[in-house]
């Protein structure tokens, strides 16, 4: 028995937040899973460092460009290789647990983020060419993924909200996919077969508003926003997933969408490494965390119910914010955007990697002949 299998009897499941060829071919994962990780996450700059900077998929990347596949088929081969393979090691966690974990998430292209009927499609096309019921599709939390959310819940796919800032985001968030399940629901669709996680972004929000602290001169507040806001959307969600209208969904068998912290590495070396672990933790929460974080969680994290505590306490801290001249809603607007962003680009990177060895083999081709 390790932490992680500790933090899972207090309700929470631990994401593994990397994937890349290795990790799959030699064990490692499956050795992860046996440490108690219940899933795996997938971004477009997780990919990039494994695709990119790896010489992991060179010998089917070769193979592909002999095929005379363009970028983007072998960008989609090479993605969907890895994401079924890993569904497939999961598989069996997600059968034992009736569907509760087990899962992979793969994201649309980061370039749609702005996109809703883009989305869609290739959140179905995604859906499709990977096949396998423990796959979750990311959709970002933009006003233009907010719609394609409630559609993609309403087909019955699995979805890994994304880039979630502020009870803002998160209100409209569970919102679509409270919707969608009851349009499936009065479709005739089976709510149970659906799942879905809602991913709030941590760290990201401290390293923003200690900057602005600091030139408050306040530093008492220093690393205390982030699992704040935190806190205040795990309130909402439970106000949210009870009531007649919720109620009437779980009869049918629906499940709720479970706030997902992200983002959980700490990016201040001052603050303990597991911050953003011990200070979240309760039932039907996820968190997913990179290497370093899962290294530091099965080693030293602290296991105790902690997410709904003091929750006075964090209101009062956020409006300190206000207080001070703050505008937490206007930093957490600017950091989706920033994340869009920084998700483009990291993918924009991977295609123009993907292109240059490509344009290499094919180059190596021509001469050879």
């Amino acid at each position: 028995m390790t932490i992680a299998h500790d933090l899972f009897k207090h309700g929470q499941s631990i994401w593994y937040d990397n994937i890349r060829r290795l990790i799959i071919e030699n064990g490692e994962l499956g050795g992860l899973i046996n440490q108690g990780v219940r899933g795996v996450t997938s971004n477009p700059s997780i990919f990039e460092k494994a695709i990119g900077q790896s010489d992991d998929y060179d010998d089917q990347l070769q193979e592909l460009v002999a095929q005379n596949k363009s970028v983007d088929e072998i960008y989609d081969a090479l993605v969907i290789q890895d994401i079924q393979a890993a569904a497939d090691i999961l598989r069996p966690l997600y059968d034992e647990s009736n569907g509760g974990d087990g899962y992979i998430s793969l994201e649309v292209s980061p370039t749609l983020a702005r996109d809703t009927e883009g989305t869609i499609a290739d959140a179905r096309r995604y859906h499709k060419a990977v096949d396998r019921p423990n796959v979750m599709i990311k959709v970002p939390a933009t006003p233009e993924g907010i719609p394609a959310i409630k559609q993609l819940i309403s087909e019955g796919i699995n979805v890994n909200v994304t880039l979630m800032f502020s009870l803002a985001h998160y209100d409209a968030v569970a919102g679509a996919y409270i919707d969608g399940l009851e349009i499936l629901a009065g479709n005739g669709g089976d709510v149970s077969k659906v799942a879905s996680v809602a991913s709030f972004f941590v760290s990201r929000v401290d390293g923003v508003v200690d900057k602005k602290l600091e030139d408050a001169g306040n530093t008492e507040l220093q690393g205390k926003i982030a699992i704040a806001n935190a806190k205040l959307a795990y309130a909402r969600f439970q106000e949210t997933f009870s009531g007649d209208r919720w109620d009437a969904l779980a009869e049918k068998g629906a499940t709720v969408q479970r706030p997902l912290w992200a983002s959980t590495s700490v990016k201040n070396p001052d603050y303990p490494d597991t911050l953003y672990v011990d200070e979240l933790i309760g039932a039907h929460t996820v968190n997913t965390v990179p290497p370093n974080t899962l290294e530091a969680l099965l080693d030293h994290a602290t296991v105790e119910n902690t997410v709904d505590t003091d929750i006075d306490g964090a209101k009062a801290q956020i409006a300190q914010l206000s207080d001070l001249g703050i505008d937490l809603d206007q930093i957490t607007e600017d950091l989706q955007d920033d994340g869009v962003d920084k998700f483009a680009q990291s993918f924009e990177s991977l295609m123009n990697s993907i292109k240059a060895k490509r344009e290499s083999l094919l180059e190596g081709s021509t001469d050879a002949s």
